[in-house]
């Protein structure tokens, strides 16, 4: 079952989903900006991406080393300010992560719950993926959620810190789960390093 609004700030507030720091405000207000849609929430865009740097590498599965590693190694960080935004350029791919943090505890009662983050559909419409593969976050995560995004229209698209930049839907799970962490549990970097 999804979530609705009401019911994605009834399990923030009994601390069966962490969103740090809170969207706001919770309601539509006059002037202001409302991230909560009827069964989803706005996420922002951290103001540090990562950008992967062509090159004669590549990545084995088979060789030592972690993804996180690899990626780091062959990229690029950039901070993101308002003064110094980032042109993503038209087939460019980078790696953002969510500003805020999201924690879906497993000790806190049933129903545990999931996520799914997506892209929104107003970016989409210029040609921004933004979270295309792999968008489960399982019960247990804590961390900022990394966004895989790529630049499929013909124009530039400028990337600011703080920009609404995807949305979390909030799902319930059914009985008991015993957890078993990703690679990337714990990360703190769009790559996927702690």
């Amino acid at each position: 079952m999804i979530l609705s609004n009401v019911e994605i700030q009834k399990a923030m507030e009994e601390g069966r989903l962490v969103i740090a720091p809170e969207p706001m405000p919770r309601r539509p207000e006059a002037g202001k900006y409302c991230p909560y849609d009827t069964h989803a929430v706005d996420l922002r865009l951290y103001r540090e991406i990562t950008v992967p740097q062509a090159g004669p590498y590549h990545y084995d599965v088979t060789e030592p080393g972690t993804l996180s590693e690899v990626i780091a190694k062959h990229s690029k960080r950039h901070t993101l300010t308002d003064e110094s935004p980032y042109p993503l350029q038209p087939q460019q791919f980078i790696l953002g992560r969510t500003l805020e943090r999201v924690e879906l505890p497993v000790d806190r009662g049933t129903p545990h719950l999931a996520a799914r983050i997506e892209g929104k559909s107003s970016w989409a419409r210029c040609g921004l993926m933004v979270h295309f593969t792999s968008p489960t976050v399982h019960p247990g995560w804590a961390g900022p959620l990394t966004l895989e995004i790529i630049n499929l229209g013909p124009m530039t698209f400028i990337l600011r810190p703080g920009m609404r930049i995807a949305q979390l839907i909030v799902e319930e799970v059914r009985g008991e789960v015993f957890l078993n962490p990703s690679e990337f549990h714990g990360q703190s970097t769009p790559e996927g390093l702690a």
